[in-house]
C-alpha cells in the first residue's frame, strides 16, 4: 500500500454466515469506496459463490473467502473451495502445513488464524507472545499474512492488536466484531493492513444505508 491506512474488507456475512442476498447487496454497493470484498465459506452454494467472486473481480475488487473451520480436513476443503471459486485470498482456518502447501501450489494467498481459536462464533485464546511467534512461523513457511480475531479475544484486545501489528512484518487483518468508532479508532492507530466489517453493516451500527455505511467507514480512514 502506498500509505499505512488500513483497508476495509466488506464481508457480506451476518452471524458468521454469508447472507442469501449477498449478490444483490454487492450490486447495490459495488461503486462504494471499498476495494476489498469477501464472505464466508458457509451460507451460499458453490455456484453462487463462484458467480459472486466473478462479479467482484469484474469490478476490480480484491476478493476474500474466510473459512471458520478447525480440523485439517475441513480447512483443506475450504482452501480447495477458495481455489475453485477463483478468489484472491484465503482467510481463516487453523494453520496446517497441508493447507499452506496447497495454497502455495495454487497461488492462493493464505492468511490463517493465530492463537487458539474455537467455537462458532469464534473465541480466541492464548498469549500474545505465542500469537506473534506463530504468525512469524507461518509467514516464514510462506503464508501471505494472518487473520487476527482480536475482538473475539478473551484477553486484552487492544494490546493484542498493537503488539501483533508492531511485531509481524506481513499483512495483518483484524477480523470480527468491529462495530463502533471506538474500535475503528484502535484500528486507525495500530495501522494493520486491513480489517473486516460484516455484521455491523447489517445491524446499521454506522450511519446510513449499507452503501453509505461503507463510505462512512472508508472516509474515517482517509
Amino acid at each position: 500500500m502506498e500509505n499505512n491506512s488500513p483497508e476495509l474488507i466488506v464481508m457480506l456475512t451476518h452471524n458468521d454466515r454469508t447472507v442469501a442476498n449477498a449478490h444483490d447487496i454487492f450490486e447495490q454497493c459495488q461503486n462504494s469506496k471499498a476495494k476489498f470484498w469477501g464472505f464466508k465459506g458457509s451460507g451460499l452454494p458453490i455456484d453462487k459463490m463462484k458467480q459472486l467472486f466473478a462479479q467482484m473481480k469484474k469490478q476490480g475488487k480484491e476478493t476474500f473467502l474466510e473459512i471458520v473451520e478447525y480440523t485439517e480436513n475441513e480447512c483443506l476443503i475450504g482452501a480447495k473451495m477458495a481455489v475453485e471459486c477463483g478468489c484472491d485470498i484465503l482467510m481463516g482456518t487453523l494453520f496446517f502445513d497441508s493447507v499452506n502447501a496447497y495454497c502455495l501450489e495454487n497461488n492462493l494467498k493464505y492468511m490463517p488464524f493465530v492463537g487458539e481459536v474455537s467455537e462458532h462464533p469464534s473465541i480466541l485464546e492464548g498469549t500474545i507472545e505465542k500469537m506473534v511467534s506463530d504468525a512469524k512461523t507461518y509467514i516464514e513457511k510462506g503464508a501471505f499474512g494472518i487473520d487476527l480475531l482480536a475482538y473475539r479475544y478473551t484477553g486484552d484486545k487492544e494490546l493484542l492488536i498493537k503488539e501483533v501489528v508492531a511485531n509481524v512484518a506481513a499483512p495483518v487483518c483484524v477480523a470480527g466484531s468491529i462495530n463502533d468508532y471506538q474500535r475503528l479508532s484502535v484500528i486507525k492507530e495500530a495501522e494493520p493492513w486491513a480489517f473486516t466489517i460484516g455484521g455491523a453493516f447489517f445491524e446499521n451500527k454506522f450511519p446510513g444505508s449499507f452503501n453509505e455505511q461503507i463510505n462512512v467507514v472508508c472516509d474515517y480512514f482517509e
